[in-house]
């Protein structure tokens, strides 16, 4: 692998804003699709995650296809608050070091997900995470031949600044308190 999985995302940002400084609708979703990979190396403990933010991903993809100049709908929020836990998820990676696997992603459920969750799809979470991969492993295999930690950083540095303008839009549409059905 050339550097590391984010190497794509990090490249896709560049176009992910206009001249003017508005999100790109396809361009932000090619930067999401291009976080599937990294999904994928959490293995099973990953898998709803990943089948939710990649359904999502092709609901809003239709949904541009048949009116580009739409805004986010509502299938978007659910999709940001899953890109919300694997910032967090990526930020408790670098901030410590000395978490496992496990610890690092339920702090990040915590943080995020949880209160848009019942108690089933809670528990679910909690079952999840017994097949949670080992960090040391799982940072070998994102990491390829590129510097994970520094992509990591800058992938949260990056990434951070346009969840919250989309979560500020949604706020402004009175959409971004609303929990999923």
């Amino acid at each position: 692998m050339e550097g590391t999985v984010f190497a794509p995302a990090l490249e896709g940002f560049k176009t992910v804003k206009s001249d003017a400084g508005e999100i790109l609708t396809k361009p932000f979703l090619e930067v999401c699709k291009q976080i599937l990979p990294v999904i994928d190396k959490f293995g099973a403990a990953m898998t709803l995650v990943k089948s939710d933010i990649g359904g999502n991903i092709t609901r809003l993809e239709s949904k541009y296809s048949s009116n580009p100049p739409s805004s986010i709908t509502c299938t978007a929020w659910c999709n940001l608050r899953a890109m919300d836990f694997l910032v967090e998820l990526f930020r408790n990676l670098l901030d410590h070091p000395d978490w496992t696997m496990s610890q690092a992603c339920t702090d990040s459920y915590g943080k995020t997900l949880k209160k848009w969750h019942g108690w089933l799809a809670s528990s679910s979470f909690s079952v999840a995470m017994k097949l949670a991969p080992d960090r040391k492993k799982f940072m070998e295999v994102i990491g390829g031949n590129g510097d994970i930690m520094g992509d990591i950083e800058k992938f949260c540095t990056t990434f951070t600044p346009l969840l919250k303008e989309n979560h500020k839009f949604l706020a402004s549409v009175g959409m971004d308190e609303l929990k999923a059905s």
